[in-house]
């Protein structure tokens, strides 16, 4: 039996959400332009982006430059003021909350310092609300929030929101998506996500892994993190846990022990204590200002701090090498604090991938670090909270303003 297919108002459904999403990630793009890149007439995309325009999510203007000949085609613009979604990070020693408007624009940013004291879900949850109560306030009157979205740095079950175990907090099994949502009171779900697989996905999409349909993404915060965009896609395994980079074991018979209860593992041999232990610094600063201190004082000549580099840019190098001859991807990206590692240590990092990685794999692979800095998985969290309505956006909208 053949199987129907998709009705006229499936395609034009699917239509309108794939032109959103041409103007949410690409920025102000020609009606012309949209015809071809999404292979229709520009009769179509016009009767498209009059119904986008007419619900509020987009807007036409002339072009600026109108030195070509001919009628000039309209461009396309998302209503970055209007609609919006808000987007927390919780990493271990910040709380991020922000206004993230339609086409990626951070329209307002609020950010407090978290303390590293264990199991602190209703901490975090009070921080992240009242931040996320002043923000809302000071949005246009009508604007209209059309989804939350939040990054974690722990394994996240889909669906839900659960932390499952975030090992540098002493998470087990809490229900963040749920308690936020419910601080918050807007009446809307919680989309959360692992940290580096948002960003994964925010590079992927926004940032220097552009063009490229496999890549590695590895995120330092205190311990280590990664997503793994294959085929376009995120490999996510079979419960959502996947791409645990920073537990991939790399040193196993000596190897510094774990947070996870292992030992040897990436993130113990190339993380923030394992650099500050190395250069001799472990009682003085730590996170980001502790890493970036040793960076500069390798900078400036200081033989300890250039020797815990190499030392961590050897383990970090490992871990690449064994990415790169399972994945074979195309880039791989240092984001979070293994930025910096990545800028101290880079010359060893290479040296170890030439030296272990497989040749053909390892032939045109880019090492490059992220283009999109320390708001890398906020932004990731506010393309997933962002998701929803870029599928199906006149129904999604209709929904949150009614």
């Amino acid at each position: 039996m053949l199987k129907a297919g998709p009705s006229q108002e499936e395609i034009r459904r699917h239509n309108l959400g794939t032109l959103l999403r041409h103007v949410h990630l690409g920025g102000p793009i020609s009606r012309t332009v949209l015809a071809d890149r999404m292979g229709l007439n520009r009769s179509t995309i016009m009767a498209l982006t009059a119904e986008l325009t007419s619900a509020g999510l987009v807007r036409e203007e002339l072009p600026t430059d109108t030195r070509r000949a001919g009628r000039p085609s309209l461009v396309v613009r998302p209503e970055s003021d209007r609609v919006y979604v808000l987007a927390f990070d919780v990493a271990v020693d910040r709380l991020v909350a922000a206004r993230v408007g339609l086409g990626g624009k951070i329209l307002d940013r609020r950010e407090a310092v978290r303390t590293r004291a264990g199991a602190d879900l209703d901490d975090v949850v009070e921080v992240l609300a009242g931040l996320a109560r002043r923000i809302h306030r000071e949005a246009a009157p009508d604007s209209v929030c059309v989804g939350v979205g939040a990054a974690y740095c722990g394994m996240i079950r889909p669906g839900d929101g659960m932390v499952r175990f975030g090992p540098n907090m002493g998470w087990v099994d809490q229900a963040f998506g749920a308690e936020l949502g419910l601080r918050l009171g807007l009446g809307l779900p919680v989309s959360v996500g692992n940290e580096a697989h948002l960003g994964a996905l925010a590079e992927h999409e926004r940032g220097v892994g552009i063009g490229f349909a496999n890549l590695v993404y590895l995120h330092g915060d205190v311990g280590v993190g990664g997503g793994i965009i294959v085929g376009g896609k995120l490999l996510d395994g079979d419960g959502g846990y996947g791409c645990e980079l920073g537990h991939m074991i790399v040193n196993p018979y000596n190897g510094r022990p774990c947070g996870c209860g292992s030992r040897g593992c990436l993130e113990a041999e190339v993380g923030e204590q394992a650099l500050l232990d190395a250069a001799g610094r472990a009682s003085e600063l730590v996170g980001h200002d502790g890493i970036r201190a040793v960076v500069d004082a390798a900078d400036h000549g200081d033989l300890a701090a250039q020797n815990a580099l190499d030392r961590i840019g050897d383990w970090l190098g490992i871990g690449v090498a064994n990415l790169i001859n399972l994945f074979n991807p195309g880039l791989v990206i240092f984001g979070g604090m293994l930025r910096d590692i990545y800028r101290g240590s880079a010359a060893q990092v290479h040296r170890r991938v030439a030296a272990n990685g497989l040749l053909i794999s390892r032939e045109k692979v880019q090492l490059r670090t992220s283009a999109l800095g320390n708001d890398v998985t906020l932004i990731g969290a506010a393309e997933l909270a962002f998701s929803e309505i870029l599928a199906s956006p006149l129904e999604v909208l209709a929904r949150k303003t009614s």
